[in-house]
């Protein structure tokens, strides 16, 4: 059989993941006051013992207004660190697993109820609501609550403080760092003339609009031990007339490389309800493409990667250099283990669960490092 692609060793900056297959961060909505609870415990233990290369801890906010709704993860005081730190340190007790944390502001998309309960957004007066902030004070759609721009004095507030989340994910012993630019989260709101009607120097052409998020970069890359990658999720494209295009998400791409980045995501949307989206496997992987033939670092494709040989023929390719998983992961925990039986791969699992490995299958646990 020939040896399989998505199970070779990948090297993304210092470091070195067994496989190509991450697991994305993915919001659960079930912490309080931005502290991490038993379900992402659960959550992420489960997920550590998939016998994927990398583990990616949900979108994490830098500030409590930066929260998508009043139930996200925070990494902004001593008491936020502390509930990431003890998952992290259980996870650590019975897993190797290289550990990631995705840094975000929510912008003009934070505020909202969670999405069982619709998500809809939270006023200012709702208890559980806060104003919310963004380049231009336009809401996200036609009749919404406005958000109010940020001012010089914010925008250095908000660069410090994804400056200060990166030096407490070091202080907890996080081997990377991802920036989230995409999905019409604040990042991302600056990168596109879409959500971003600035007349200063973070507005206008595409140089101003990438300004904010590449100085957000640079403070996180300076933040976060040098050995250690800093990578960023950018948008491919926005999905409707007048957004961001491939050829500006290759622009950043490229902007971010020069400043160091170790590894893109390239992701789209968000950052619209007019967004005309066409989906179904692989509708994102073109946009890893482009970008990828424009660096030279590693990039991650994204969306609707359900199948082994899907996943496969992504990187066999060369349209991507990892893929990342969501809800497939969350529908099946062990697809990482059933990728390789089919493929021919081998994964690590936990001394705990070797007897599980089936007849058939005889050196699908029998992980040996390849150089």
């Amino acid at each position: 059989m020939t040896k399989s692609k998505l199970f070779a060793p990948l090297q993304v900056g210092g470091l070195k993941l067994e496989n190509r297959i991450v697991i994305a961060p993915m919001c659960q909505y079930s912490a309080r006051e931005g502290q991490m609870t038993d379900w992402h415990l659960m959550h992420l233990g489960h997920l550590a013992l998939s016998g994927a290369a990398m583990l990616t801890i949900e979108a994490t906010a830098i500030a409590p207004e930066g929260r998508i709704t009043p139930f996200d993860v925070g990494l902004w005081d001593d008491r936020t660190e502390a509930a990431i730190g003890r998952v992290i340190d259980a996870i650590r007790s019975w897993s190797s697993i290289p550990i990631a944390i995705q840094l975000s502001h929510a912008g003009r998309k934070a505020s909202a109820d969670v999405p069982w309960r619709g998500g809809r957004h939270l006023p200012p007066h709702d208890p559980n609501g806060w104003q919310t902030v963004a380049p231009s004070a336009l809401p996200l759609s036609v009749g919404g609550r406005s958000p109010v721009a940020l001012d010089a004095e914010s925008l250095e507030q908000i660069r410090q403080g994804f400056a200060q989340s990166a030096r407490r994910a070091a202080r907890l012993g996080v081997d990377a760092v991802q920036l989230h630019a995409a999905h019409g989260y604040l990042l991302h709101q600056f990168f596109s003339p879409i959500s971003n009607k600035r007349e200063d120097e973070y507005g206008g052409s595409l140089e101003n609009r990438m300004r904010f998020p590449l100085e957000v970069f640079e403070g996180v890359r300076a933040a976060f031990p040098t050995d250690r990658p800093v990578t960023v999720r950018i948008s491919g494209a926005d999905w409707i007339d007048g957004g961001a295009t491939i050829d500006d998400a290759v622009a950043f791409a490229q902007a971010l490389e020069a400043r160091g980045c170790s590894a893109l995501n390239v992701s789209s949307g968000g950052i619209d309800p007019l967004q005309r989206i066409t989906d179904g496997p692989n509708y994102q992987v073109p946009f890893a493409r482009a970008v990828k033939q424009a660096v030279s670092i590693p990039v991650v494709a994204v969306g609707l990667i359900t199948d082994y040989e899907q996943a496969e023929a992504i990187i066999a390719t060369g349209d991507a250099d990892l893929v990342a998983l969501a809800r497939g992961i969350l529908y099946d925990p062990r697809w990482p283990w059933h990728a390789a039986a089919h493929l021919g791969g081998r994964v690590r699992a936990p001394d705990q669960y070797l007897r599980s490995q089936p007849y058939q299958y005889k050196n699908l646990f029998d992980y040996r490092s390849e150089d």
